[in-house]
């Protein structure tokens, strides 16, 4: 494990995200993640505050070191989407050559370490570095292809394939293999699912009565979900076969 140096020199470990598939650490090499780290410096943030807000200039790039991070964005008559929920070992670069303000808001789940990077400092390293760049080139377009996903799921699978590939996601990026099923290690409310689908909180409570009543999932009295016929939710989701769909795309 490499260690990472802030502008005050002070040590920071890499984030431990085991090489989830998608992860930085899975598209830079170590030396490309060195230079990145060469550049930051460590932001805190506490439980329920914003990293930045939809419209806010957008100054610099963040490498998510420790904690969660939810998308959001607003819609013109006032409700909210979210778009993603982010894990140590992801990067927010909400940045283009067309728009310099910030498309969406960043919110934080629990306590939030992360670094942050101008944008001219990284600018000058894609320019000096072109191995660099092209591997963030390469993770610009994971990101792409993962929002293409979302759109198929969301627009063509109507609500219910829309939840179904949801919750798929949802197994991909926070799941945990247990006994007869596979437990989704986040909680989340059914106004927040809704809020990923792009549905109503009704709408969600009704499809997932429906899924517990067929057995493919089940709440736990701990509050998380747990999936336990992830075909079922593949057939539902309509799901192509990799590698159309590999693990480092079908993910939230």
């Amino acid at each position: 494990m490499s260690i990472y140096y802030d502008s005050n020199a002070a040590k920071v470990k890499r984030p431990d995200s085991k090489h989830r598939p998608g992860s930085l650490s899975t598209i830079f090499t170590d030396e490309q993640l060195d230079l990145l780290a060469s550049v930051m410096h460590i932001k805190k943030y506490s439980a329920g505050t914003h990293l930045f807000w939809e419209g806010d200039e957008a100054t610099a790039v963040y490498w998510i070191l420790k904690g969660r991070v939810k998308i959001r964005k607003s819609t013109s008559d006032g409700k909210d989407l979210l778009l993603s929920i982010l894990q140590p070992d992801d990067m927010i670069a909400d940045i283009d050559s067309w728009d310099t303000t910030h498309r969406y808001t960043a919110e934080t789940i629990d306590q939030v370490e992360v670094g942050v990077i101008p944008r001219l400092q990284l600018e000058m390293l894609m320019c000096k570095y072109g191995d660099f760049a092209y591997r963030y080139a390469m993770w610009m377009g994971l990101i792409q292809r993962k929002t293409e996903s979302k759109l198929r799921d969301l627009l063509m699978g109507g609500k219910n394939g829309a939840l179904a590939s949801t919750l798929i996601r949802l197994c991909n990026s926070f799941g945990e293999h247990e006994g007869n099923g596979i437990r989704i290690n986040i909680k989340l409310t059914n106004n927040e699912l809704a809020e990923l689908v792009g549905t109503t909180r009704e709408g969600v409570n009704r499809l997932l009565a429906t899924m517990k009543k067929d057995g493919i999932v089940c709440s736990e009295v701990t509050g998380f979900i747990k999936v336990i016929n992830l075909p079922a939710l593949k057939d539902m989701a309509g799901c192509p076969l990799c590698p159309t769909c590999p693990k480092e795309i079908c993910r939230l």
